[in-house]
């Protein structure tokens, strides 16, 4: 029976863990790079007839060199209301459109705004590692309150925390790999 629930503990834990890994990998997504990546547009979303909706949900979206993306609207009477949000969107390209297709040209990164990114890369790296520390806690209180009501004994305890602490190294790898590789893309010239 406690065995169950240990399980069942380290389950939860191990989802959460994975939830902030594919959180970072999301966010590293729509951070631009220097090159064209579809990815950047994920977060603005046009009025269409009164609903918010996401340009990939109402346009193709193609890397046609690889700094310049196409967005093909499937509706011609909302590529002015497109290349309005892209404009007022904080991704830093200007649109611009021939009333039929929007190109994006992502210019090339200068030294400083290569450094500013991996900035950011690095604090959304630290932000992961943190929402983990707090999983950690969360289970490693449940597993004091099972001790406390002698569920498990000291030596139980000891080593589900050495588990505990196993998996948490393990996942904060990933994310520094994940880190390193995305700063190496941005680094590369």
């Amino acid at each position: 029976m406690q065995q169950d629930v240990i399980d069942e503990k380290f389950l939860e834990y191990e989802e959460e863990l994975e939830k902030a890994l594919t959180h970072q990998t999301n966010e590293y997504l729509v951070i631009r790079a220097g090159r064209a990546n579809p990815h950047i547009l994920d977060k603005i979303s046009i009025d269409y007839y009164g609903v918010p909706t996401q340009i990939k949900q109402m346009a193709n979206i193609t890397v046609q060199e690889a700094r310049i993306l196409c967005i093909t609207v499937w509706d011609a009477s909302q590529v002015k209301n497109v290349s309005k949000a892209i404009a007022a969107s904080d991704i830093g390209i200007t649109p611009s459109d021939d009333g039929k297709v929007i190109r994006l040209v992502f210019p090339q990164l200068n030294e400083e705004r290569r450094r500013e990114i991996v900035k950011q890369i690095k604090k959304i790296s630290e932000d992961t590692k943190i929402a983990m520390r707090s999983a950690r806690r969360d289970i490693m209180d449940d597993l004091k309150e099972m001790k406390k009501n002698s569920e498990i004994s000291e030596d139980e305890f000891s080593s589900l925390e050495q588990d505990v602490q196993k998996l948490l190294d393990k996942y904060c790898d990933k994310v520094d790999k994940l880190f390193e590789t995305k700063e190496k893309e941005i680094l590369e010239i």
